[in-house]
């Protein structure tokens, strides 16, 4: 009785309670009557103003949705913008959806198999239970004890960035670079950012000086790219800067046989996998005393990039063989690392033999050694001119900047262009040269030791931090010119296209001014320094030109045929074939070009491949005299690429640019059928075409300045108009 009359006594409480409050609520009511305002009633007044203030939250979240809405249109047609400046043709788009739309094996959802319980764990129950009641009997398990299909993430496509000296950029070009990297997480490329703050680098034994408050810096620059990704609107951003650990003693765990190494991965992949941009800082903490230390970024990229890529710095001591593998097969599987971009102020790869300055494409296979020596060259080069006069000095940096059309690698190395130079500045200049110099030979060796890690499809892209904020922005109309059109991104454009802005094949005269100029040129037409690298496929050339150059044949002395064991014929004509679309009359192509042939270019495999011949004119004796040599015209007879690698890894690129370069630098000419679709990429690599009257052939050229010989011109002429096909079909004559 006692709960029941407790109840009743809280009960009353309550009610009157309630009564008391409906009270004050009336008194309210006739508060407003009082002050002229019209209340039909306690519950009618308190709905009205219900009402209103609805109506006004509802006014200021329309208000907001739509600026909501007008902000992502905006940032919608900033991106669709960009990504349509890029160009990609129809080849291209496909090629990018095929390697980025996730696959139809991600979409689907865990099946479950009923089976036997697993019984290794069983208890010795003895003779209690039978095994059929222990069978049969009812499990309380979480999970099914084995599961047909396991859930298959979509694989994580990430690039590696490099971002140099981040401290001596400006709030724009910051902002700019926090947009394209939001922009290539929604084209489905999600970045990781190392920061380089060390801009006291030094190319003195590889030694790294810097400030003593070099951490503050290395994390406010951090902090800064991370509010420039999050104001994109795009994409998020987050400082991470304990995933870094460094190796104290050569007795270091097992794990760690490099110096720097990644700590834990979960802290990288978490927020890789919510599409959040880590941001790492130059910055590690040894392993045991848990010190942080300066670290310089290359070394962060290599092990970020073997994290990555599924390569183990070391084995478990105690793991299952099957079960590394199944570990290391499970991380690679997790993630493609597509690219490594390195933005850095001094842009690509220097190139001194190229009038543009930069190197456009590198087939690191064939242009690594090469371009390495010329930059070590550079380095020596620098280092004896710091034991010359001063008068020395300035006399050859003046005639660089002066007289040198290579203008804007000069400005780059030498900090002068077009300009005389104090002898008070010469020390300077001498010190931006090799540390600049330096700098290129850092990141051309950092790419090289990157890729040699990923498969052959991954790439590098360089470029400076100015032009990775270039957001597609229109430029003004200048007249004489090719008036307005929208820059492009070379990050964008390479992650849709695999390939760099510009052609490497193309003359740089197509790609923009090779002198200084005193008008305002346009952006879109200035070279870019961006030099776009991939490990490529080797480049051989029959004979080498390197060892002799290709000269006409000479009674008496031997000469190439395709019969020779270095040329695999079969594989040759199964090329051509291949690339034509046509069966090749073997027998009667090697009798027309025997004693003819100048040479043959193979790209890779026999993925690509050019044959060119010297061809004697109408009208001129072909026996061998020193007149007739002289009028031989070197010719491209073949130029095929397979059809599996049409369009895509640069073949035609590299064998183009091997013909031009290397084998026949002074001008060649070919013909092509007027209606083939290729004469586009002709025209664009010539120095001159012409359409053979009365003929379905349009003529082609890379001489320089032809026009101005006329006999050159005619014997190029009677040359194209006189070759005979050598198709198994007998068309002779053009569609």
């Amino acid at each position: 009785m006692i709960l029941p009359e407790i109840a009743l006594k809280k009960g009353r409480q309550v009610v009157g309670h309630n009564i008391q409050s409906w009270a004050k609520q009336s008194k309210v009511c006739r508060g407003s009557l009082d002050s002229d305002i019209r209340c039909y009633g306690t519950e009618r007044g308190l709905a009205t103003q219900l009402r209103e203030e609805l109506a006004k939250e509802h006014v200021k979240d329309l208000s907001k949705q739509q600026k909501a809405k007008k902000e992502a249109r905006a940032i919608d047609k900033d991106f669709f913008m960009s990504v349509l400046g890029s160009s990609a043709t129809k080849r291209e788009a496909r090629s990018y959806l095929q390697r980025f739309t996730p696959s139809k094996d991600s979409q689907l959802k865990p099946k479950f198999v009923d089976t036997k319980p697993v019984r290794g764990n069983e208890v010795n129950l003895g003779g209690l239970y039978g095994p059929t009641a222990v069978e049969q009997s009812p499990q309380f398990i979480q999970q099914p004890d084995r599961i047909a299909k396991l859930p298959v993430e979509s694989q994580l496509h990430i690039a590696l960035v490099k971002l140099r000296a981040p401290q001596t950029l400006d709030d724009e070009t910051l902002t700019g670079i926090g947009r394209t990297l939001s922009q290539l997480g929604r084209l489905g490329l999600i970045s990781v950012v190392v920061l380089d703050c060390n801009v006291e680098a030094t190319p003195v034994s590889g030694r790294q000086s810097r400030e003593p408050d070099w951490r503050q810096l290395e994390t406010a620059q951090a902090n800064r790219l991370v509010a420039a990704i999050d104001g994109s609107g795009e994409a998020d951003a987050r400082l991470v800067d304990n995933v870094i650990g460094i190796s104290e003693s050569p007795g270091a765990p097992a794990y760690a046989q490099t110096k720097t190494h990644i700590t834990l991965r979960k802290l990288l992949m978490t927020p890789l996998r919510r599409g959040i941009i880590p941001v790492i800082p130059s910055v590690g903490y040894t392993d045991v005393s848990q010190t942080a230390v300066p670290v310089d970024a290359s070394d962060i990229v290599l092990a970020l990039t073997k994290e990555l890529a599924g390569i183990p710095s070391a084995l478990l001591p105690d793991e299952d063989p099957n079960d590394t593998r199944d570990r290391l097969r499970a991380l690679r599987e997790e993630v493609s690392l597509d690219r490594l971009i390195i933005l850095d102020p001094l842009g690509g790869v220097p190139a001194l033999d190229r009038p543009n300055g930069y190197h456009v494409f590198l087939n690191m296979e064939q242009e690594f050694e090469p371009a390495k020596e010329q930059l070590q060259k550079v380095l020596q080069e620098n280092e004896e001119e710091m034991s010359l006069g001063s008068e020395s000095i300035k006399r050859k940096v003046t005639d660089l900047a002066m007289g040198n059309p290579f203008s804007k690698f000069a400005e780059t190395e030498f900090g002068v262009a077009g300009r005389s130079v104090d002898a008070g500045s010469l020390p300077e200049i001498r010190s931006k040269s090799k540390t600049d110099t330096w700098h290129h030979l850092q990141n051309l060796q950092l790419v090289r030791s990157v890729l040699a890690m990923l498969p052959p499809s991954s790439s590098a892209l360089l470029t400076t931090p100015e032009e990775a904020a270039n957001s597609g922005k229109d430029v003004p109309f200048q007249a004489a010119r090719v008036g307005t059109r929208r820059q492009r991104n070379p990050l964008i454009h390479n992650l849709l296209t695999d390939k760099p802005v510009f052609s490497s094949s193309l003359p740089v005269g197509r790609l923009g001014p090779q002198v200084v100029v005193t008008e305002p040129v346009s952006p879109a037409e200035s070279i870019t320094p961006t030099t776009f690298a991939k490990h490529g496929i080797s480049v051989t050339i029959f004979p080498d030109p390197r060892i002799s150059p290709w000269e006409p044949p000479m009674p008496g002395k031997s000469h190439l045929t395709l019969t020779d064991s270095q040329i695999d014929l079969p594989r040759l004509v199964h090329l051509i074939e291949d690339s034509f679309g046509r069966k090749l009359d073997v027998e009667d192509y090697l009798k027309r070009v025997d004693g003819r042939i100048a040479g043959v270019i193979i790209a890779g495999e026999y993925e690509g491949g050019a044959l060119l011949t010297w061809e004697t004119p109408p009208g001129v004796e072909d026996d061998g005299s020193p007149e007739s040599r002289a009028r031989m015209v070197p010719y491209l007879d073949k130029f095929a690429v397979l059809k599996r690698a049409q369009g895509s890894g640069g073949v035609a690129d590299l064998i183009f640019k091997a013909m031009v370069r290397d084998c026949f630098p002074d001008g060649c000419v070919w013909r092509s059928r007027r209606n083939n679709p290729v004469n586009k990429w002709y025209f664009e690599r010539s120095r001159g075409t012409w359409k053979l009257p009365g003929t379905g052939w349009a003529m082609f050229w890379t001489t320089p300045e032809l026009s101005m010989d006329k006999q050159l011109f005619l014997d190029y002429e009677g040359v194209c108009r006189g070759i005979e096909p050598s198709w198994a079909d007998n068309k002779a004559v053009l569609d």
